[in-house]
């Protein structure tokens, strides 16, 4: 299999730990997300194909029955979704006990099982965990037909796949996902009012619909048929609609927005609205630190860190101090992030990350002025055996072969403004001084970081130019992510000011560009905005 196909696919596993299994917070109602087209041919054909067949009351109310999860399953994922796994369990054993082969109590504890793997990335957990799942299956087995049996014999079938892709059993999992993708498109069909059917088949459509054109021979040899719009009306249809599962098809399609479709206020207005009705709920807390880290609030995403709920019942979550010394790292406190990656690598048992964090390590002790075989031991940390399937190790391994000699002073930039920090990153830039001997890699990221600084102050106009000049600096042949990104940044300016040919030129030029350190997803963003255009 294409390693960036299997790229792909671990990403949906990340986002499935941050998004998380099965919604039972309060409903949050949303308006529509995304507009309806304007009525055409082109809507015409969609309808055709997206169009349902018909369901009478009666099957309509039977099928959200079935579709209801009793009331002690639905009070243990509320524990679950507070990632308080081990209490979620407890209350799981009698229902399971008395009623073995039940779908919503088999279900519920595999959510557990899925949450607890992915947020631990434990391997001495896997092959428990795996024959559980394919117990519950062949329990599903002798289950009554409904909705929720079927729903949940191909959610555990997910699940599983997943798990098998991310411990790097490939050819299994693609078969399970293959599987499951399959009988996620048959409870739909069957039970085409059963909404969380919808939401886990709209997420499979949306991350393989958004794959790059050439892997579409594969998937279809795969036999997963990607859909992007297919995918996100799906979604909408789960998020807009009250049903047991409605929370979490509401994060995925904010996730959605906030990563594609540069969308991220309704993100973080939903992580606050959540943290607000569930301030106990640690998943909810994660969600919100990460939604204002990725949105460069730096200083929020500490404070809700802060505030976060501690204490017996709770998942061990170890990536929280990886952010964290992201955080810190980005507000110039180099001794406290360092304290906090040291932690993180100490306590987090999985694989990934691990790059990325020697990196940061790496990073606080060059900047914090630490002796240089300390600086040096952190870079070859770097260099250690590991997967670099996600983009920060991808990015980590890339600067270490390469050799990169990197500026100080753009680097302490780059970091403030990643935290929006964007006053003192432009006084950090002002000090940079070209000279003829200044490598191109500097002469292209000055620009480049000013635009961003700018950008985030809301200085448009002056944010364009600096875009513009990183291109024209660059030229088409650079292997770096500066240009790709500035074209991109200046195709979403463009957009907001109604100027669509020159969004599409581009989005056409982020795409053009040739390898550079974070392609697979300035691509897959370029090519969902020109699908908006569309």
């Amino acid at each position: 299999m294409p390693r960036s196909l299997v790229r792909q696919v671990r990403m949906l596993a990340a986002v499935a730990t941050s998004g998380l299994l099965l919604g039972m917070a309060s409903p949050v109602q949303h308006t529509s997300f995304f507009p309806e087209k304007r009525a055409g041919a082109n809507n015409k054909k969609q309808e055709t194909r997206n169009q349902e067949p018909e369901t009478s009351n009666q099957e309509q109310e039977a099928s959200n029955v079935a579709g209801a999860l009793t009331p002690t399953s639905r009070r243990a994922y509320e524990e679950v979704l507070k990632l308080r796994i081990g209490p979620a369990r407890m209350m799981l054993r009698p229902e399971l006990a008395l009623t073995p082969n039940a779908p919503a109590p088999l279900l519920v504890a595999d959510c557990a099982d899925f949450a607890e793997l992915l947020v631990s990335q434990d391997a001495s957990r896997y092959e428990a965990i795996v024959d559980a799942q394919q117990a519950r299956l062949s329990a599903l087995g002798k289950a009554p037909a409904s909705a929720l049996r079927d729903y949940a014999r191909a959610e555990i079938r997910m699940h599983l796949g997943l798990n098998q892709l991310v411990f790097q059993h490939e050819v299994l999992g693609t078969w399970n996902l293959r599987q499951a993708f399959q009988q996620m498109q048959a409870v739909v069909k069957r039970y085409p009012t059963f909404l969380p059917a919808r939401k886990t088949l709209g997420i499979c459509q949306f991350a393989v619909g958004s794959l790059p054109q050439g892997y579409h021979w594969l998937l279809r040899l795969l036999g997963l048929p990607g859909d992007v719009d297919a995918g996100l009306k799906n979604l909408q249809l789960a998020a807009t609609q009250r049903h047991d599962f409605q929370t979490e098809s509401q994060i995925y399609l904010a996730l959605i927005r906030e990563a594609y479709l540069k969308q991220p206020e309704e993100g973080i207005r939903l992580a606050e609205r959540l943290h607000a009705q569930q301030p106990d709920n640690l998943l909810f807390t994660f969600l919100r630190i990460s939604c204002n880290k990725r949105q460069h609030r730096a200083e929020a995403a500490l404070a809700a860190y802060e505030a976060r709920p501690q204490g017996p019942g709770y998942q061990p979550l170890p990536y929280l101090r990886h952010m964290v010394a992201d955080l810190l790292l980005y507000q110039g406190s180099y001794a406290a992030s360092e304290r906090e990656n040291l932690a993180f690598l100490r306590e987090y048992k999985g694989r990934h990350y691990r790059k990325d964090a020697a990196f940061k390590l790496y990073l606080a002790a060059w900047l914090g002025g630490q002796p240089a075989a300390s600086v040096a031991a952190y870079r070859q940390q770097i260099n250690l055996a590991g997967p670099t399937d996600v983009e920060e190790d991808n990015y980590a391994q890339q600067y270490y072969n390469k050799a990169l000699a990197l500026n100080p002073i753009l680097t302490r930039a780059r970091l403030q403004i990643d935290g929006g920090y964007y006053r003192p990153a432009l006084a950090t830039l002002r000090t940079f001084r070209g000279t003829p001997t200044t490598p191109q890699r500097d002469n292209i990221e000055n620009p480049y970081r000013w635009a961003r600084a700018l950008h985030g102050l809301g200085r448009l106009d002056s944010a364009r130019l600096g875009y513009e000049l990183t291109l024209k600096v660059s030229g088409d042949n650079a292997p770096y992510y500066f240009a790709p990104q500035a074209a991109l940044q200046l195709g979403y300016l463009c957009l907001a000011d109604g100027q669509r040919a020159q969004a599409k030129m581009y989005f056409e030029k982020a795409l053009n560009y040739p390898w550079h350190e974070y392609k697979n997803s300035t691509d897959a963003k370029a090519k969902l905005a020109l699908r908006e255009l569309k």
